[in-house]
């Protein structure tokens, strides 16, 4: 929550240096020029509806000096004939206009939540060190709904009561300029406030989304790992965590919320006062005689139509700043870059792709930890075909060899190649294509068995999905399901025990069938049946295919043609298990004392 705290804060700064208002929505404009017959549309019926409302006073001066104080029933019955058609006018002309205004909002936010999903999926995993996915889900989800009502109704209410104030303004001069210079007067004492009180609400607002985003975030992940929190009993802490959470955004749109309603009272006195002004000069004036009784009544509802529409503006005006704050937050998202990207002209690798990997003096540190170095000059080649495992403790940097491998990364110094091309030339896509990763954190989507074996190759046949299955001994549990391959396998792969979820991510494997393979502990969560019977489909999938191994069981890796061996970053020991092993005082022979006993280790000699 001190997080959320500090970004209002930054916000409010930054709001206060620059000014801004409502320019943050300035950003939806693309979006509604895609739709220039569907604007057009809403803006026709928009002044068609405002200009229909604005003849209303002129029928009713009409009908009280020409048909009530001229005792003439012909004309006020005509006149009534006429007003229902104008009603109807009116009544087609709302109707329309809220259609294709609201149809505008939901078309608008329909773009607007796809381009920043696919933008945010784009971004590189530097951004996702820091940034947390309930919060962008919050942007995704809550921000974009408060952008909506401001694109559709709210947007369509501050453009009908500018028009109509505009229009009842110009029409209170033209009946009566003397009268209008009263009104004209307080219309500076009217705005500023609005003006002053929306910059408010806007940083208001700001803080509200931000704390509520937080909330989210908090949910997202709790809910994410219910199980370890009802593992540990730890439920009601968790509640009371997000309790007090929801209340500081509670807190935090309270003051939003009272701003605005201050803004609404100061508005609504200041324009009904003016309003009180007129009638009592237009009355005097009337009975002097200066003026009709028809007049001072078409001037006084010009007079109310435009008091109205100022007043309605007020609110409105808070509205399109809480708009404005989201819009900031959605920006925010649009406008990170990602930092992992394909070059102007990406080179092609040889076709076909034969495996080579090569880390040519290598050194790099994580983004959210730019003083540590996770990789030290690594310097190491995998020729095609071969089979590397690399193994060391915790921490020594194994698992960074494939991030930098897939690029999620560029490295600080050195180079990386496959087949010879440094990957920084290759488009970041084309370069995953040609690798296949089993991780150590299993992924399984809420999505069909099916549908998660062919991740990597969505036109793959049942056939092939069903045959990659097999290889990874996983059709057995998922033949047995209820729908078969059909069988949703639930958020997180929840329905799957973790050696069934593994199994599924190694047929996921075998289905892309990439040159490159990497095993990130990929047995790790077996029982030793399925180890051995996941083990012989492995060793079939690596033939021909250059395999890196990231291990932490050294029993895994025996056959492997090359060992790396890792600690702080840098690489320490290569070679063989069994030249490792009779390494006196190396870190692999201490590793494998640690794991095999020692007849094991002998045997495997």
């Amino acid at each position: 929550m001190r997080e959320g705290r500090a970004k209002a804060d930054a916000a409010k700064q930054a709001d206060a240096k620059s000014g801004r208002n409502l320019r943050p929505l300035a950003r939806l404009w693309p979006y509604l020029a895609r739709y220039k017959a569907r604007v057009s549309a809403a803006i026709f019926f928009l002044l068609l509806a405002a200009g229909t409302t604005l003849t209303l006073p002129v029928a009713v001066r009409n009908m009280i000096d020409m048909g009530f104080i001229g005792n003439d029933a012909s004309f006020v019955g005509n006149y009534f004939s006429a007003l229902v058609v104008v009603a109807a006018l009116l009544a087609i002309a709302s109707a329309a206009r809220y259609y294709f205004v609201i149809w505008l909002g939901e078309r608008v936010i329909s773009d607007v939540r796809k381009d920043v999903f696919a933008h945010v999926v784009q971004l590189s995993p530097a951004f996702y060190d820091q940034a947390r996915s309930g919060e962008i889900v919050s942007r995704l989800t809550a921000d974009t709904t408060q952008i909506k009502s401001a694109v559709g109704a709210t947007a369509s209410m501050a453009l009908r009561n500018t028009l109509l104030g505009l229009g009842a303004l110009g029409a209170m001069i033209y009946t009566s300029p003397r009268l209008s210079m009263i009104v004209i007067a307080a219309i500076p004492l009217i705005v500023l406030p609005i003006v002053g009180f929306g910059r408010a609400v806007r940083r208001r607002s700001r803080a509200a989304q931000d704390t509520l985003a937080d909330a989210t975030a908090y949910a997202s992940e709790a809910i994410g790992a219910i199980r370890i929190l009802q593992a540990f009993a730890v439920g009601g802490s968790a509640s009371r965590r997000f309790s007090q959470a929801v209340e500081t955004a509670f807190g935090a749109a309270r003051k939003a919320v009272a701003m605005r309603a201050l803004l609404t009272a100061v508005a609504i006195f200041l324009i009904f006062s003016s309003v009180i002004a007129v009638l009592w000069i237009g009355a005097s004036d009337v009975m002097s005689g200066a003026i009709t009784a028809g007049l001072l009544s078409q001037f006084l509802l010009y007079a109310i139509f435009a008091a109205g529409s100022l007043g309605a503006l007020s609110e409105v005006w808070g509205e399109l700043s809480q708009a404005a704050g989201a819009a900031e937050r959605i920006a925010e998202l649009l406008n990170e870059e990602p930092d992992i990207r394909a070059p102007q002209s990406p080179k092609t690798l040889p076709q076909p792709v034969r495996g080579e990997i090569a880390f040519e003096g290598v050194s790099f540190a994580y983004p959210a930890r730019p003083d540590e170095l996770a990789l030290r000059d690594a310097d190491f080649t995998i020729r095609a075909g071969e089979t590397v495992a690399v193994v060391g403790p915790s921490g020594a940097g194994k698992s960074t060899l494939t991030a930098l491998l897939l690029r999620f990364y560029d490295p600080a110094s050195g180079r990386i190649t496959l087949d010879g091309v440094d990957v920084r030339d290759l488009d970041p896509e084309a370069l995953r294509s040609k690798i296949a990763i089993v991780p150590q954190d299993t992924v399984i989507f809420a999505a069909s068995a099916h549908d998660n074996i062919a991740l990597g190759r969505e036109a793959a046949s049942r056939q092939e999905v069903v045959a990659a299955a097999k290889a990874a001994n996983a059709d057995d549990f998922l033949s047995a399901a209820a729908r078969g391959y059909d069988t949703e396998l639930g958020e997180r792969g929840v329905t799957l025990s973790g050696g069934q979820r593994q199994r599924v991510a190694i047929a996921r494997a075998i289905l892309k069938d990439a040159p490159v393979l990497l095993l990130d502990e990929a047995t790790s969560a077996l029982d030793a049946e399925s180890e051995r019977l996941v083990q012989d489909a492995m060793e079939r999938l690596m033939k021909g295919r250059t395999t890196l191994i990231i291990a932490h069981r050294l029993a895994t890796i025996l056959k492997a043609d090359r060992i790396i061996v890792m600690d702080k970053g840098r690489i320490v020991e290569t070679g063989t298990h069994a030249a490792l092993a009779r390494k006196k005082n190396g870190l692999y022979a201490r590793l494998a004392k640690l794991q095999f006993d020692t007849g094991l280790a002998d045997a495997a000699e």
